[in-house]
C-alpha cells in the first residue's frame, strides 16, 4: 500500500474514532437540559438522579472527543499539508471560528455543570447546562460548514492555484450545509436515545433499586420513536440535494452504472467496478427512480457518465459507498422498529412489569446509533472521493510526501490505542450503569447548599 492510501486509512481511522464521541455529546447535553428543567419543575428526584447518572457520561465522553480531536487535527499538517494550502484561507477561519464560540463556552461552564450543582445557585447550573449543551452544537455548526463546504463550495476564487473567500455568507451557508446539519444533529439524537434507553435498561436488568431507570429508559425510547420519522424526511431531502450537487455519489449508492429511468431499488447486489455491472441484483422494481426523482420513471445518473477520456473513472469507489449506505439503512430500519414497537408496548401496558426481552434488545443495540452514524459518514466523506475538496482539489494532490512505512508504523499504533480505548470506555459506561441500578449515586442535595457530595446506598 502507498502512502495515499496509507494516509487516508489513518485519517479514516482518526476521524472514526474521533465522532463517536461528539454524537454523543452533542445531544446529551440537550437531554440533560431536560432532566434538570423536570427536576426543576416537578422536584422528583428520580429526574436528578437521572442527570447525575448521564452527567458523568457526558463529562467521559466529552473528554475522549477533546483528546481525539487534537490528534485528528495534526494530521491537516503532518499527513495531508496540501489541503491547507490550497484551502487554508477558507477552512482555517472556520475552524478557529468553532473554537471560539463553542469549545471555550464548553470549557468555561463544564465545570459548573459537572461540579456546581451544591455550590452555586439552582439558576446559574441549569443556566450553565444549557450554555455547554449550546457550545456542542455550535461547534457541531462550524465543524459541519467546513465539512459541506468540502463537498459543494461556494462563495470563493482561485488565485494561483489557492481558494480565497469572496463570500463568507455563501461559504458558510453552501448548498448543502443546512441538509447536512440537520441530518447529524438528528443523528446525534438518535444515537443518545439508544445510548440513555440501553444503559437504563441495563440498569433495569441489574434490578435497578432507584426508580429513576424507568424514567430515563422512557425517555430514551419515545426520543427515539420521535426522531425516526424527522431522520427519514431529513434523509430524502438530503439525498435529492446530494443529487444535484454529487450525483456520482449517489450513483454509487444506488449502484447504477447506467443512466436511465425505472432504475430499481437494490436491497442486495454485488457491484463488479472491473466489469461495471452488477452481480446478483435483488430489487424494488423503480424503487430508486421513485425515491430520487418521486417519479417511478425517473432519469437516475449512471457511473458511467463518470469517466475521463483516457478511461479512469471519476466517481467513488462503489462497493464501499454502496454498502456503507445499505448498512446505514439497515441499521436504522432496526431502530424504528424497536422503538416504536416499544413505545407502543409502553403506551398500552405501562413499565410496571417490563418485558426481559425488550430491554435485552435496547441493552444489544445500545451504540447502534454509532453503526449507523459511521456507516453515513463513510458513504458521506467515501462519495466526495476523488475529490478532497470536490471540483477543487484532488484527494492526492494534498498527501504529505511520507515513506510508507513511516505512516502504516502510526496507523498500527494510533489503530491499537483506540481499539483499548473503544472498549475501555464502553466496559466504563456498564459499570457506571450496574453501580447506579446497586443505588451508589450521590445523596440528593439541595441547590446551592453547599453539601458535600457523599456516596451511599439506597434503602
Amino acid at each position: 500500500m502507498d502512502t495515499l492510501l496509507l494516509s487516508r486509512i489513518q485519517f479514516g481511522a482518526n476521524i472514526s474514532f474521533h465522532i463517536l464521541f461528539p454524537t454523543i455529546t452533542i445531544a446529551l447535553g440537550w437531554v440533560l437540559l431536560f432532566f434538570k428543567l423536570r427536576f426543576n419543575a416537578t422536584g422528583d428526584d428520580r429526574w436528578m438522579d437521572g442527570y447525575r447518572f448521564f452527567v458523568k457520561v457526558f463529562a467521559l465522553t466529552f473528554a475522549l472527543g477533546v483528546v481525539s480531536g487534537i490528534t485528528m487535527s495534526f494530521q491537516f499538517g503532518t499527513n495531508w499539508p496540501g489541503f491547507m494550502e490550497a484551502v487554508g484561507n477558507i477552512a482555517g477561519p472556520l475552524l478557529a471560528y468553532e473554537i471560539l464560540t463553542a469549545f471555550f463556552l464548553e470549557a468555561v461552564f463544564l465545570g459548573i455543570m459537572l461540579f456546581g450543582f451544591s455550590r452555586v445557585p439552582n439558576w446559574l447550573h441549569t443556566l450553565a447546562t444549557f450554555l455547554v449543551a449550546f457550545g456542542t452544537t455550535m461547534s457541531a455548526f462550524w465543524i459541519l460548514v467546513l465539512n459541506s463546504w468540502m463537498h459543494t463550495p461556494a462563495g470563493y476564487e482561485i488565485i494561483d492555484g489557492v481558494a480565497h473567500a469572496t463570500d463568507w455568507f455563501a461559504v458558510i451557508f453552501n448548498p448543502s450545509m443546512p441538509y447536512r446539519l440537520v441530518h447529524m444533529l438528528l443523528a446525534s439524537g438518535l444515537t443518545v436515545a439508544f445510548v440513555i434507553a440501553g444503559l437504563s435498561a441495563f440498569r433495569m436488568l441489574c434490578g435497578d433499586k432507584t426508580g429513576s431507570a424507568k424514567l430515563t429508559f422512557k425517555t430514551g425510547v419515545f426520543l427515539a420513536a420521535l426522531l425516526i420519522p424527522l431522520q427519514i424526511v431529513a434523509g430524502d431531502f438530503h439525498g435529492l440535494n446530494t443529487l444535484e450537487h454529487q450525483p456520482a455519489k449517489v450513483a454509487a449508492m444506488e449502484g447504477n452504472w447506467e443512466t436511465q429511468g425505472n432504475v430499481p431499488l437494490l436491497l442486495f447486489a454485488l457491484p463488479d467496478e472491473e466489469a461495471r455491472e452488477n452481480r446478483f441484483e435483488i430489487g424494488i422494481p423503480n424503487g430508486a427512480s421513485l425515491i430520487l426523482k418521486h417519479d417511478p420513471d425517473g432519469v437516475v445518473p449512471g457511473l458511467n457518465d463518470f469517466v475521463a477520456e483516457d478511461g479512469t473513472p471519476m466517481h467513488p469507489p462503489v462497493n464501499a459507498v454502496f454498502w456503507s449506505f445499505r448498512i446505514m439503512v439497515g441499521t436504522g430500519l432496526a431502530m424504528l422498529a424497536l422503538s416504536w414497537i416499544t413505545a407502543g408496548v409502553i403506551w398500552r401496558r405501562g413499565l410496571d412489569t417490563p418485558n426481559p426481552w425488550m430491554l435485552r434488545a435496547f441493552v444489544a443495540m445500545t451504540f447502534s446509533g454509532w453503526l449507523a452514524t459511521l456507516a453515513g459518514w463513510y458513504t458521506t466523506e467515501i462519495g466526495r472521493q476523488p475529490w478532497l475538496v470536490n471540483g477543487v482539489l484532488r484527494t492526492y494532490e494534498a498527501v504529505a510526501d511520507v515513506p510508507a512505512p513511516m505512516v502504516l508504523s502510526t496507523l498500527l499504533v494510533y489503530l491499537a490505542i483506540y481499539v483499548g480505548l473503544t472498549l475501555a470506555y464502553v466496559s466504563v459506561l456498564f459499570y457506571l450503569a450496574r453501580k447506579a441500578a446497586r443505588g451508589e449515586q450521590p445523596k440528593p442535595m439541595t441547590p446551592g447548599s453547599g453539601a458535600a457530595v457523599t456516596m451511599i446506598p439506597a434503602e
